[in-house]
């Protein structure tokens, strides 16, 4: 699955092949069809354990940590690491979604807009000015904020670029 992500988000999904994903793996592209019906079905498991993993990560954090604040500074931590450290699968994502089979598509949205609902719950108890129109609006910036990351290399070191996204998304959210 990452020789999967790192060519589909170097080429895009339509130019990359079940033969180029075998050869990148270390088998043959047949060998693919073992595990996946598809090349969708490979996006589809690349997609829903990246969601999973950031809805996993955020219950983990809901539950443990009482500081709403906190709480909402390590969910933007967990996206911007997410998009840092996972630069290839997050641009996959982010591009390919629409590749997907209709049905997959819906649930992973579905899946989106969970992980969505969290941000917007936390800000709502931080920020009593917003409306909760206002509050999705301004989650839905924080994450493109960090996302937009994912459109160029301004060449920095991984450690300053996680602290300028996640101070971005702060900023954003005004917390």
């Amino acid at each position: 699955m990452r020789a999967a992500a790192d060519l589909v988000a170097r080429k895009g999904f339509h130019a990359v092949s079940m033969a180029d994903i075998g050869r990148a793996a270390g088998i043959t592209g047949s060998g693919i069809y073992r595990h996946f019906d598809s090349k969708s079905a490979v996006l589809v498991a690349l997609f829903d354990r990246a969601i999973d993993n950031l809805l996993s990560e955020e219950q983990l954090i809901v539950e443990s940590v009482d500081d709403l604040q906190l709480a909402l500074n390590r969910l933007i931590d967990g996206q911007v690491e997410f998009v840092v450290a996972d630069r290839e699968l997050a641009q996959v994502y982010h591009n390919e979604i629409n590749n997907l089979p209709e049905e997959d598509s819906r649930r992973l949205r579905r899946k989106q807009r969970m992980y969505i609902e969290e941000w917007v719950h936390l800000l709502d108890e931080l920020r009593d000015d917003l409306s909760d129109a206002d509050a999705r609006t301004l989650v839905h910036a924080a994450i493109s904020a960090i996302q937009s990351a994912l459109f160029h290399n301004a060449g920095l070191f991984e450690d300053r670029s996680r602290q300028l996204l996640a101070d971005a998304a702060r900023a954003v959210l005004g917390v």
